[in-house]
């Protein structure tokens, strides 16, 4: 299992914080947001790692370097030179020449650990399955997600609030035929005008008309998203007692 996380984008909402520092560079309790993802996945013998780099991106390589040796991981990076200009549907379309075998993909700005990792595993061997969180209400700024008997049928920040049943993490697994189809949906959606302006999870619900999209809850365990500076507050408490002996 490999795994590809999406980390080229600068934060631009936690600014000043950001300013030099690419968000998945963040301090989260001691180690950098990107760190305890990638520890995550070692704990769970996922060390084939490919990260999808833009903005300040030779920190982030050097970074991932050191991180790398820590955690006996593979890490290749991945530059995305439309960062700045692009939404995240084109990182995914510069790193689907990594998409070879059975991955999850990630979004880097994501906080989480092991025991989340072991629920994607453990899920059923589905061609293509999401991770959902289910909760009493949805904002604007949630991955809002529709089913139908536990199959995803439509994903988006906008849907219509009464008709979501859940929200996309920031966690797809994609596995036999699922990638295949995944990469063909990719480069299907980056032809389309508007592609650089899109996010993946759009490509994702394309897919879903045509194949079984699958999806994994982890309601209940604790993660976090760092967008916004109460955020990153939220994540460092977090960790705070996860990293408690």
């Amino acid at each position: 299992m490999r795994v590809i996380i999406l980390a080229a984008g600068q934060g631009k909402r936690l600014l000043p914080l950001t300013a030099e520092v690419p968000k998945a560079l963040l301090d989260i309790g001691g180690k950098p947001l990107i760190e305890r993802q990638i520890e995550a996945f070692a704990a769970c013998n996922v060390k084939d790692v490919v990260v999808v780099t833009g903005y300040a991106c030779g920190r982030m390589e050097e970074a991932l370097q050191a991180i790398a040796a820590r955690y006996g991981a593979k890490v290749t990076c991945v530059y995305n030179p439309f960062y700045a200009v692009a939404d995240n549907l084109a990182s995914c379309w510069l790193a689907r020449s990594e998409m070879t075998g059975d991955f999850i993909q990630v979004n880097g700005d994501n906080v989480f650990r092991s025991d989340l990792v072991e629920r994607l595993l453990a899920a059923p061997k589905d061609p293509v399955s999401v991770a959902i969180n289910v909760k009493s209400g949805y904002d604007a700024d949630d991955m809002k997600v529709m089913m139908d008997r536990g199959r995803l049928t439509e994903v988006g920040k906008t849907l219509p609030v009464d008709t979501v049943n859940a929200e996309a993490i920031g966690f797809y697994v994609f596995r036999g035929t699922g990638v295949k189809a995944y990469r063909d949906e990719l480069d299907l959606a980056m032809r389309d005008p508007q592609g650089l302006k899109r996010w993946f999870p759009s490509a994702v619900g394309s897919l879903a008309k045509k194949v079984a999209v699958s999806t994994i809850e982890i309601t209940g365990l604790r993660w976090a998203e760092v967008d916004f500076p109460a955020d990153l507050t939220h994540a460092r408490q977090l960790v705070a007692g996860w990293d408690q002996p």
